[in-house]
């Protein structure tokens, strides 16, 4: 039986009307949060390239958590996995030191070449960008053992749990890893039958939370930010 409230609703119309009220309120929260941090012409331009190449490039708030992180660790060698456009790049670039290098990694070397003109648009100098052509787990082993501050995984989320092998490899101790998209649109929590891409995602999120040697957390920016430090 429904119980009316004062209003003449009844408890249960009551609890309906604060959930939408709090679900609204959340996401006029998340909304704010997203757009916290204006992004410049240059970080504008690097969308608008993502999108007419069909990317899905970090959102402003993903991107402001990668600048960060980047400071917070005084990165000064960081390694991306998933150059794209160079919007996530232009974030990272901008947390890190003045002198800080960041090595880029994707396999479409045209993505990489509108990566080159935003980063000078956004007024960093060409040596502050390594870009590697190539695929993520065919360049990593290539690079040094224990020779970065942070890694960013923004490729093949097949390839995810392969990555944060090779990132723990890569970090110093006390650097800091990330992988952007872990929620796949809602996905990743959905009880139905999900893709093998969602299954992998899954795999990451436990290996992560069990490991010993990190120290996570999963920050509910963009579609996911999972991070984690190397103790």
């Amino acid at each position: 039986m429904r119980v009316p409230g004062p209003n003449g609703y009844s408890h249960a119309q009551a609890s309906t009307g604060q959930e939408r009220a709090i679900t609204g309120n959340r996401q006029t929260s998340w909304a704010f949060a997203d757009a916290y941090v204006a992004e410049d012409d240059a970080l504008l331009w690097a969308r608008e390239r993502a999108h007419e190449a069909g990317l899905r490039p970090v959102s402003p708030g993903a991107g402001a958590a990668l600048r960060l992180l980047a400071a917070t660790v005084d990165a000064k060698a960081v390694a991306e996995i998933g150059t794209g456009t160079g919007v996530s790049g232009i974030h990272l670039l901008h947390g890190m030191r003045p002198d800080g290098v960041l090595t880029t990694v994707d396999p479409e070397p045209e993505h990489q070449q509108f990566a080159r003109q935003a980063f000078r648009a956004a007024g960093f100098a060409a040596n502050r960008a390594r870009f590697i052509p190539g695929r993520a787990l065919d360049v990593l082993p290539r690079l040094a053992d224990a020779g970065y501050d942070l890694v960013f995984c923004d490729g093949d989320r097949l390839e995810f749990p392969e990555y944060l092998a090779e990132s723990l490899r890569l970090l110093r101790p006390g650097g800091l890893v990330a992988f952007e998209g872990v929620f796949a649109h809602g996905r990743t929590v959905d009880s139905g039958p999900q893709p093998t891409e969602v299954l992998r995602l899954r795999e990451l999120l436990r290996t992560v939370r069990e490991s010993p040697d990190l120290v996570s957390s999963l920050l509910p920016v963009g579609d996911g930010l999972l991070c984690a430090v190397k103790r």
